[in-house]
């Protein structure tokens, strides 16, 4: 194997999170080992972006052992939180950011904090040679922040063949949402905009983790107790993926709410089932979803959410135009080994 096809990849905590985000380091991790590259994955502190003394200090010995030349490819969440030790790097190593969205975007930021993401996550970018992101809408909102155009790449994250959803078959719509239980997935939203539709007949399923926010979470399950909707959401947890399968394959409709999304691989998912959508404009939604197959809202909206929510409640044609919508859509999403092979040419760029 050529020396040249090696990378190190820095991430913090588990590998093995079921997050959109570190599934697509993974499957880009698994895609570029098929294409002949060595990857060698390095899980720092899960600390990071607000990293310990102790992250910080585990992150210089872990650059510092990479050799001279090495290529190294740093995700977001840990990039932001240690410009200093990249700008020490800068040079030495050939180093890549990949950006899920910019930190600063994250819901529920206290102004000071949101400002201090900023400033590190600027000074972060200035240190690597290249930057990959994962939709064009974070390229731009990047290119707004001073990142110049022509050191950013763009590779959206693939999807895998899958069986279109034959639904629930009865007379209750199966409402499925898939995300963690975080505030930038706007799950308060729904629920509130749920609770304006106690009249029509749903069953809302949100699958996700309860434990990464376990604040969030608690804040959610007394929302929907609040709102008396204990019988109508049920919140699994994180599941397998048979499970979740499962969840798409009974799913009527798919809704998310969120604030932001740097693609939107759920609803990636969700398309590639054929499944009709309803979710928000944030972000690179737009851009991820085909206009046929989706209504969009803007994000916070829990009226407008309701009004879209009824439309497809009301009139069952509406909830098959989308469907139909989304088959011929899910054709167009690009591949896993699609995704591997663009970033590797990104990566290759670099000499």
């Amino acid at each position: 194997m050529s020396a040249e096809l090696a990378l190190d990849f820095l991430l913090p905590g588990d590998p093995q999170t079921r997050t959109g985000g570190y599934i697509y380091d993974h499957r880009i991790m698994q895609g570029l080992a098929a294409l002949g590259w060595r990857v060698t994955v390095h899980s720092l502190d899960s600390s990071f972006p607000s990293p310990s003394l102790f992250a910080l200090e585990d992150a210089r010995s872990t650059l510092e052992k990479i050799p001279i030349g090495g290529i190294v490819v740093i995700d977001g969440l840990a990039l932001g939180g240690m410009p200093d030790l990249l700008a020490d790097q800068a040079g030495r190593l050939r180093l890549v950011a990949l950006i899920h969205h910019p930190l600063a975007c994250e819901k529920g930021l206290a102004p000071e904090r949101r400002r201090a993401l900023e400033h590190s996550e600027e000074r972060a970018l200035a240190a690597v040679d290249k930057v990959i992101v994962t939709s064009g809408w974070t390229m731009e909102r990047l290119a707004g922040d001073g990142v110049p155009a022509e050191r950013v790449h763009v590779v959206m994250p693939g999807t895998d063949p899958a069986p279109l959803a034959h639904g629930s078959g009865g007379s209750s719509l199966n409402l499925l949402c898939v995300a963690t239980l975080t505030p930038r997935k706007g799950h308060a939203v729904l629920f509130d905009a749920l609770s304006q539709l106690r009249d029509w007949s749903w069953h809302l399923y949100c699958v996700g983790s309860l434990q990464r926010d376990t604040t969030t979470a608690t804040e959610l399950r007394a929302q929907i107790e609040r709102l008396g909707l204990t019988g109508r959401v049920t919140l699994t947890g994180e599941v397998t993926e048979d499970a979740l399968a499962n969840h798409y394959a009974s799913a009527d409709l798919f809704v998310l709410a969120s604030y932001l999304e740097g693609y939107g691989m759920a609803l990636a998912e969700a398309l590639s089932r054929g499944l009709p959508l309803v979710s928000t404009s944030a972000g690179a939604i737009p851009d991820t979803v085909t206009a046929d197959s989706a209504i969009l809202v803007p994000e916070g909206d829990s009226g407008a959410l309701a009004n879209a929510l009824a439309k497809t409640m009301d009139d069952p044609r509406v909830l098959r135009a989308l469907a139909s919508g989304a088959r011929i859509g899910r054709d167009n999403l690009p591949s896993w080994e699609q995704a591997s092979e663009q970033f590797a040419a990104a990566l290759r760029s670099l000499w």
